[in-house]
């Protein structure tokens, strides 16, 4: 790319470091496409195997899924808005629009919990039985980068309130953009492998 190009791009993309560091990322999230699809196949090779514990189509609640996918997609949105207003050099635009993102997501992860708490309540822990073990490490992963990507986003609302759009900055949002977009990615096949087929079993 010539020294004009990278003047009149993107600000993340204005430096050879945040050309690099995004490439990298792309690579980072094709190996977490890789670990994810080994749950996925765990999953689907330990479906139906709930031994004495309760199947999924008796405990899975469709009004709580659909809610917690209503935020997470919500979510995406709203972090597209946030990159719209970096794009446009607008501080207190993204700050605003990445806290909307993080508040979408806090409200996911509450729902998770509960989720989590109701069904070991229910009798369907992570040492039931095969089906379960399979199901908690799968939708757990997701949760934990869930909460991995909102501890990030904490750290650079920070960065931004006190250097402001850099190039640094400016890359260090879109990466984080990305991560949030490949989870909503995540999630959308979660909830239609796990949540939908299992609540017709």
């Amino acid at each position: 790319m010539s020294a004009h190009e990278l003047k009149s791009g993107p600000l993340e993309y204005r430096t050879q470091e945040g050309q690099m560091s995004i490439l990298g990322f792309w690579i980072f999230l094709a190996a977490e496409v890789v670990l994810f699809s080994t749950l996925f196949a765990t999953y689907a090779v330990l479906f139906g195997r709930t031994a004495d514990a309760p199947v999924p189509g008796e405990l899975f609640e469709p009004g709580i899924v659909l809610v917690m996918t209503f935020l997470l997609l919500t979510s995406s949105f709203t972090c597209g808005i946030a990159i719209h207003h970096m794009r446009r050099g607008s501080v207190k635009g993204l700050m605003t629009w990445l806290i909307i993102t993080l508040i979408l997501g806090l409200g996911f992860l509450g729902f998770e919990i509960y989720e989590f708490v109701h069904y070991s309540h229910e009798g369907a822990t992570l040492q039931s039985s095969a089906f379960w073990s399979a199901f908690y490490t799968l939708a757990g992963t997701h949760g934990v980068h869930v909460t991995l990507g909102i501890g990030w986003a904490v750290l650079l609302l920070i960065q931004l309130a006190k250097r402001g759009l850099t190039p640094v900055t400016s890359r260090k949002v879109f990466i984080i953009s990305l991560y949030w977009h490949f989870l909503d990615v995540i999630w959308i096949f979660i909830f239609t492998s796990v949540y939908l087929i299992g609540m017709v079993v």
